[in-house]
């Protein structure tokens, strides 16, 4: 059934994640690991990594400690977002298919976003930066919130700061922390899968790659959603 005009309603913000999500930087952060661990004498495998993947980098710090990594917490999330940081300098921001296209065309659009990272801020900034046009109204990072994701306060935090009802927003992730995060705040959640499956989690869809999507996408979401409560 098709949606007459009238019904149709546009997000108040679509809220991206960033590692993975708008960018793919998971191998940079699987390297820097690999490196950090085998130099204090350990092992680390690529099912280990895949487990950290959305996960807050003080709580990831913990993990590392116990994989023989003998140093304070904020020392090891420094010392990876310091290597994280130099391969996007060095190799540029490899965007993930699709999202600097979407991204563009969402402010094309006149749809605010903000990005929601559990990378640093500086770090974050540093994307930003490199993004060849103003992609974000604001930027909430894991040095920003005190409980990380899966708990929802990261988005919570963002629409709080945009000034907008979260329930009126959607949130693009490719992590199972990151989908738990957006639907737990009550944001209309996209699941992008990158690394990891994604089904089971309450993602409100599921969208292969962001390669094609445009904004008249995301306003549709929005509408069926909106559509669906109001039933």
């Amino acid at each position: 059934m098709s949606i007459a005009p009238s019904a149709i309603t546009r997000p108040a913000a679509v809220l991206w994640d960033m590692d993975g999500t708008l960018i793919d930087t998971e191998p940079y952060w699987m390297a820097a690991e690999t490196v950090l661990v085998e130099s204090h004498g350990g092992t680390w495998t690529h099912e280990q990594a895949l487990q950290l993947i959305g996960s807050g980098l003080l709580d990831s710090a913990k993990v590392f400690q116990a994989a023989g990594v003998d140093m304070e917490a904020q020392a090891i999330v420094d010392w990876l977002t310091d290597r994280v940081s130099a391969s996007l300098r060095t190799q540029g921001v490899p965007f993930r298919p699709g999202a600097r296209e979407l991204l563009a065309d969402l402010r094309a659009a006149g749809i605010r976003t903000a990005l929601v990272t559990m990378s640093l801020r500086r770090m974050a900034t540093d994307v930003v930066d490199l993004i060849d046009f103003e992609a974000f109204d604001l930027v909430v990072a894991g040095d920003d919130v005190e409980r990380p994701k899966p708990h929802p306060d990261p988005y919570l935090r963002a629409a709080e700061l945009l000034g907008v009802e979260i329930a009126d927003t959607i949130a693009i992730e490719d992590s199972r922390t990151g989908v738990a995060s957006g639907v737990a705040s009550g944001a209309v959640t996209i699941g992008v899968p990158n690394l990891i499956p994604l089904d089971g989690l309450g993602a409100h869809e599921l969208w292969e790659t962001l390669e094609g999507r445009t904004a008249d996408d995301v306003i549709a979401l929005h509408t069926r959603h909106t559509t669906e409560v109001a039933r």
